[in-house]
């Protein structure tokens, strides 16, 4: 048997994810169900509440741009991770994207700043796989000295490249010119009249179709395939087949023929173009301008998006949904969505208790129910919630579902762990 045919059946070996007891991956028709079964039940507190603006055209539409940005950094992690590296760096990355994206976009069209905003990110990602791959420094010490790094390179750079530049200045850039939106005619019109209908299900469905196809960046499009395109490779390749193999057992591919070093520098240097990727659509999509500290710790939500995901890319992208969607009621309509939010949680927790009751788990059912109990009490006695908790409410909701969702995730056996070269032979 050729070593090309030992290295493919040892990779996908070792690259198979050991599946506990009652463990289940996130196949497609259980991603489209739990959407189906979100969906109704947002419609029902959006009936219930009256907060109509729940799943409107303009909340869809805004929680995408929001969720776009954590979803490409959470895509960026499960690269490097798969491979076997932690990147802690990727808000670094993050911010490297959005300066070389608006010092090219504002001087070359947003498309050269999108080309500059990878190249920027991606530099992160190769001298953070210099350091982990090659020399061995712990991971964790490695993407924080790059978050670092990258915070002070691009607030000196600014000083030279932005400051007196057409309303720029040391903190910000000069305007960039957007990309191109695409709106669907007639079909946009029509999802916005119904949604405007405020049926049950119907208008919540319209809405979020209206979302997807008014005013849609090229960029949101380019970014969305991203997520197939990855599961593709990492999943139904060769290629794929030896990076995940890195990341599982490292020992078995090297003895077998398998370039470990190779595979974990190409997998880190995307990582790092992917959060570079991100960076560029805060500045051009997003915002339309650089500023000083604009990614706001999205690189950290988007490893939370990605271990929410369990390493894969569906749960990622739901997870990113999720917190873009929180996000983004903040951002309209405030106290009076946040309010709704406390009735959709408590109705959740009400099915997580019966799950749990279910499981003979009566310690954390009680536990959920209080906690319930609580949140329905506080929705009844108010009308809006504090504003403190309005800023909070993203953050807080990523947290609950990383806390319900811990017993199922399992990383790659080989991630963080320090391999030198050598070591299969």
């Amino acid at each position: 048997m050729s070593t090309t045919t030992n290295t493919s059946t040892v990779s996908a070996t070792s690259a198979a994810p050991a599946k506990g007891p009652g463990r289940r991956t996130l196949s497609l028709p259980v991603i489209l169900l739990i959407i189906a079964g979100a969906l109704g039940l947002v419609s029902l507190v959006r009936l219930i509440s009256g907060a109509n603006d729940l799943t409107s055209v303009g909340q869809v539409s805004g929680a995408l741009e929001l969720a776009i940005p954590i979803g490409l950094a959470g895509l960026g992690g499960l690269w490097a991770e798969r491979a076997g590296v932690v990147n802690i760096g990727l808000e670094g990355m993050m911010v490297l994207g959005t300066w070389f994206g608006a010092w090219a976009g504002f001087q070359w069209g947003p498309w050269a700043g999108v080309l500059c905003g990878i190249l920027g990110g991606a530099l992160g990602g190769l001298l953070h796989a210099v350091v982990t791959v090659t020399f061995g420094v712990n991971h964790i010490v490695s993407g924080v000295a790059i978050n670092i790094l990258a915070v002070g390179a691009t607030r000196y750079l600014s000083n030279f490249a932005f400051d007196g530049q057409d309303g720029g200045s040391s903190k910000q850039s000069p305007r960039i010119d957007s990309i191109t939106d695409i709106t669907i005619p007639g079909l946009a019109d029509w999802m916005q009249d119904l949604q405007a209908r405020h049926w049950f299900l119907v208008s919540d469905i319209a809405g979020v179709v209206g979302g997807l196809v008014t005013d849609l960046s090229l960029l949101t499009v380019v970014a969305l395939l991203l997520i197939p395109g990855t599961w593709w490779v990492l999943w139904r390749t060769a290629f794929g087949l030896r990076l995940r193999s890195c990341g599982e057992n490292p020992v078995a591919a090297e003895s077998l023929g398998v370039n470990v070093y190779k595979y974990k520098y190409i997998a880190v240097t995307v990582s790092g173009g992917l959060a570079g990727l991100a960076g560029a659509f805060l500045a051009i999509v997003a915002t339309g301008i650089y500023q000083e500290g604009q990614t706001g710790g999205r690189g950290y939500i988007g490893l939370a998006a990605m271990i929410f995901g369990n390493w894969m890319p569906g749960g990622l992208a739901l997870g990113a949904g999720l917190f873009g969607f929180t996000d983004s009621l903040k951002l309209r309509g405030g106290a009076e969505n946040v309010h709704a939010m406390l009735l959709l949680l408590a109705i959740l927790l009400v099915l997580v208790l019966a799950w749990q009751l279910y499981q003979k788990k009566y310690v954390s059912a009680a536990i959920s129910g209080a906690v319930s109990l609580l949140l329905f009490v506080w929705y009844l006695l108010t009308d809006q919630v504090p504003s403190q908790f309005v800023d909070a409410a993203p953050y807080v909701t990523t947290l609950l579902v990383l806390a319900l969702s811990a017993q199922r995730l399992r990383m790659p056996k080989a991630d963080g762990m320090p391999y030198r070269k050598g070591q299969g032979s």
